[in-house]
């Protein structure tokens, strides 16, 4: 989803620079303009042209209001078997706050396996890489990553990769992601 009014931040946030990674704040009264609305999280660009991710926790600096979580995630089986395809849409709902497109159609995930832990419960196993070697932005993923796999049920460990070989390309990316960059 993309926005393109400007926007009077309502209090301080804190934020991260695209794509370096770095940790800023931007103060109250600020005006952004709200670029991509994806995956629970915001990107905004000030009015100098710099662009800042924003913790879908605090939507509400911009006005919004925070969404709920799947309530899928609510079951209680914390012991049993994990539903694969609920891992697979919660790292769909990753995205990269520079491209509107989801990590799994960007290609950018190489490996997830899940595995049952002898204490109980399951931990997941993901290779994951980036568009760019170097991007900022790696860690924020990894983090959104485990983040929302380790609300799966079920689930009780999460470990994330990011790895550079194979080196991701455009031919990684899905025929959808494709289409909706206008790569076709």
């Amino acid at each position: 989803m993309r926005e393109s009014e400007p926007v009077a931040l309502i209090r301080d946030l804190e934020v991260v620079e695209i794509p370096a990674g770095t940790k800023a704040t931007l103060p109250a009264g600020a005006h952004v303009m709200v670029t991509q609305t994806l995956g629970g999280n915001y990107t905004v660009m000030t009015v100098d042209g710099y662009l800042f991710r924003v913790d879908g926790k605090d939507a509400d600096a911009l006005g919004h209001v925070v969404k709920a979580a799947d309530p899928r995630l609510a079951a209680s089986a914390a012991d049993g078997p994990v539903d694969k395809e609920l891992v697979w849409d919660q790292l769909r709902t990753v995205y990269d706050p520079e491209i509107p497109v989801n990590i799994v159609d960007l290609g950018l995930v190489y490996k997830c396996e899940i595995s049952p832990l002898p204490t109980g419960g399951n931990r997941i196993d993901i290779d994951m890489t980036m568009t760019a070697p170097g991007c900022g932005m790696g860690e924020y993923l990894k983090s959104d990553v485990e983040e929302k796999l380790g609300n799966v049920p079920g689930v009780k460990a999460v470990n994330v990769e990011i790895v550079w070989e194979p080196v991701w390309d455009r031919d990684r990316m899905s025929e959808a992601a494709k289409l909706q960059l206008g790569m076709y």
